[in-house]
C-alpha cells in the first residue's frame, strides 16, 4: 500500500484527477517486474509496513499457531524485499522464497544474510501463478501484499495455483490491500475539512487530493503509481474469489495501523477506530 504521507504525481496524472482510461490497461508481466525490481530499493520508503511497530498484525500470530513448524515447508509467495522471511526461518524445516522482480529477491537474500544459507532456503525468481513444479510440496503458504495483480483473471489463475501447491490439510496466510480502508480515510479527511469550515465541494476537493485518489480506480479496486499498477481488496472479494479457488474456511480479520505520520491527517485521527488491511486465513481440506 502506498503510504499516504507523500502525495506524488505521476505524468498526466494531476492532483484530484482519474487516469485516462487508456493508462488503466492492464500492464504485461514483463514490465511490471521491472517496475517493482526499480522499487525495491525505496520499497520501505513507499509502502506501509505491517510488521513495523505499533502495527496490530494478526498474521504473525497465525503463523506461530502453526503446529510442529519444524517439519513443515513454508511458502513465501511474492517475498518482496523479505521482511517476513526471519519470521519464517526461525520456525519452519524448510523455506521457499518466490517473487517475480529479481530486484526485490536480490533485497530478501541480502536481508536474510548467512540465516538464508546452508540448503533451508529456496529463493525463486518467477510470478506466483508458476507453481507447476510445486504441486502439493507446501504445508503452509503466505503471501502479503502480493496477490495484487490488476487483472482478476490472472489473479484467479494465481489463487487456483496456490491451492494446488498445498498438501491436503495446507494453510494459506497472508495480506490483502484494504479498499475499504481508503473509503474510510477519505471520509474522515472530508470530515476534518468539513470542521474547519470549508463547503462540501471544496471539502471533497480536498478529501480526493489528500487522500491521492488520482491514484485510485475506485470501481475496479485498482491503484497505480509511478509504473506500478497493483489491486486493491474489499472483505467481500477476497471471501469470494479464495472460495472460488477451492479454499475452504476463509477467515478475514483487519491489520490496524497506528494513526502516525506515515498517514495523511494520522495524527489528528487518533480518537478513530484506526486504519487496516485485510488478514486471511483458508485451509484446504483434508483428503
Amino acid at each position: 500500500m502506498h503510504r499516504r504521507d507523500e502525495p506524488a504525481r505521476t505524468p498526466g496524472n494531476p492532483p484530484g484527477g482519474m487516469p485516462a482510461m487508456d493508462d488503466w490497461q492492464l500492464p504485461d508481466t514483463d514490465r511490471q517486474d521491472r517496475h517493482w525490481s526499480r522499487a525495491a530499493a525505496r520499497y520501505d520508503d513507499l509502502f506501509l509496513d505491517p510488521f513495523r511497530p505499533g502495527v496490530e498484525n494478526p498474521l504473525l500470530a497465525a503463523i506461530a499457531a502453526v503446529p510442529d513448524p519444524g517439519s513443515k515447508v513454508v511458502a513465501d509467495l511474492g517475498c518482496g524485499t523479505g521482511p517476513l522471511l526471519p519470521h519464517l526461518v526461525d520456525r519452519f524445516g524448510r523455506v521457499v522464497a518466490l517473487d517475480f522482480a529479481a530486484g526485490m529477491v536480490d533485497r530478501a537474500r541480502k536481508r536474510l544474510g548467512p540465516a538464508g544459507e546452508g540448503g533451508r532456503v529456496t529463493f525463486l525468481v518467477r510470478p506466483m501463478h508458476d507453481l507447476d513444479d510445486h504441486a502439493g510440496a507446501f504445508d503452509v503458504a503466505v503471501a502479503v501484499n502480493s496477490i495484487v495483480m490488476p487483472d482478476v483473471r490472472l489473479v484467479d489463475r494465481t489463487l487456483a495455483a496456490i491451492r494446488a501447491s498445498l498438501r491436503p490439510g495446507g494453510v494459506f496466510l497472508g495480506i490483502l490491500p484494504a479498499m475499504d480502508a481508503i473509503h474510510y480515510h477519505t471520509m474522515l479527511l472530508n470530515d476534518e475539512a468539513l470542521d474547519r469550515g470549508l463547503d462540501p465541494e471544496e471539502a471533497e476537493r480536498h478529501a480526493a487530493f489528500q487522500g491521492e485518489h488520482h491514484f485510485y480506480e475506485f470501481a475496479f479496486g485498482r491503484f497505480q503509481f509511478q509504473g506500478l499498477r497493483q489491486k486493491f481488496w474489499q472483505p467481500f472479494e477476497a471471501h469470494h474469489r479464495l472460495v472460488k479457488a477451492g479454499f475452504a474456511d476463509v477467515e478475514l480479520t483487519k491489520v490496524l495501523y497506528p494513526w502516525d505520520d506515515t498517514i495523511t491527517g494520522g495524527p489528528a485521527f487518533a480518537a478513530y477506530p484506526r486504519s487496516w488491511d485485510w488478514s486471511f486465513r483458508a485451509t484446504v481440506a483434508d483428503a
